[in-house]
């Protein structure tokens, strides 16, 4: 029993050491290569649980010029491999840095919104989609992946009704949908097309990366079909919005491009096509911010191409 009492204290000890380092290091802002990163810590919201906020700001800020803005999920993995938990990162500074000295994309800002760790799912699975499924279904995914709720409608009122208005005050925007964008990989590229069909009056454009077509970490035939309704139903104009799909062929990725194929033939089916339509798929690419950040100059000179 003694012994049994010490591994215990030892392995909350150990918790205890890695949810200190944890707290200490996304605590840090991120290292960029230029501009600079305003954190809104804890950010206080009505519908969700509070979480950081990080914006970027190219180093040419003025608040006397209008900025386009790319909204991102997963904020915490998106500029700085150093303090990351798997120490990969997007590179978004990197890549929108030199497409800027190119002169290829308008200038924008970057919010990075923080996930929050267990209710990622809940809050990145689309919650009209998640009522195509059947009831038994449903109370699983509840029970097992989702916190008991979906929360991704929640989580789109926090975006629309909170982040954006506070964006659009503190910093000199282009508020219009043209120059209102959204991204974000795997979970995030379901949210991110969650977003632009909900909501086009207020998103212009989505990049979806890697996008999480198959609801588990297996290949299966239970979720796809869900999502197909859902765009069947919701997709907005053609005419009037951007969409980006990609995925790569490795690791989880590698369970994505026939279910990929099938929202690429639904897209064209209702009328998408360049330039408002671009999917990829990268051969040898994982599901990885390593991978992801490899190629994110594409989907953003689709989006903010001047």
């Amino acid at each position: 029993m003694y012994q049994l009492v010490n591994k215990m204290k030892l392995k909350l000890f150990i918790f205890a050491c890695i949810y200190c380092l944890n707290t200490f290091i996304f605590a840090q802002l991120p290292n960029v290569i230029s501009g600079r990163i305003e954190r809104h810590e804890n950010f206080k919201s009505q519908y969700v649980q509070a979480r950081n906020i990080d914006v970027w700001l190219p180093h040419n800020y003025n608040a006397q010029k209008k900025y386009a803005v790319l909204y991102m999920h997963d904020g915490q993995m998106l500029f700085d491999s150093t303090i990351t938990w798997n120490k990969q990162e997007w590179q978004v500074d990197e890549n929108i840095t030199k497409l800027a000295q190119k002169n290829l994309v308008k200038e924008c800002i970057i919010v990075g919104i923080w996930n929050v760790g267990d209710l990622r799912r809940s809050e990145y699975f689309p919650k009209k989609a998640f009522d195509f499924l059947s009831d038994t279904l449903q109370k699983m995914m509840l029970e097992k992946y989702l916190d008991k709720k979906v929360k991704s409608d929640d989580y789109l009122l926090f975006l629309t009704k909170e982040v954006k208005p506070f964006i659009d005050t503190k910093y000199s925007t282009l508020k219009d949908r043209k120059n209102t964008l959204i991204a974000g990989s795997s979970m995030g590229g379901l949210i991110s097309m969650y977003a632009i069909c909900e909501y086009p009056d207020i998103f212009g454009g989505a990049a979806c990366l890697s996008t999480h077509w198959i609801g588990s970490f297996e290949d299966n035939d239970l979720f796809p079909p869900i999502y197909l309704k859902y765009l069947e139903k919701y997709l907005p104009s053609p005419k009037k919005t951007k969409i980006y799909f990609d995925c790569g062929n490795q690791t989880l990725d590698k369970f994505y491009p026939r279910h990929q194929k099938k929202v690429d033939e639904l897209m064209i089916k209702k009328g998408f096509k360049a330039p408002n339509f671009m999917t990829k798929t990268f051969e040898g690419e994982s599901h990885s911010e390593k991978s992801w950040s490899k190629r994110l100059d594409i989907p953003m000179l689709f989006l903010l191409k001047k």
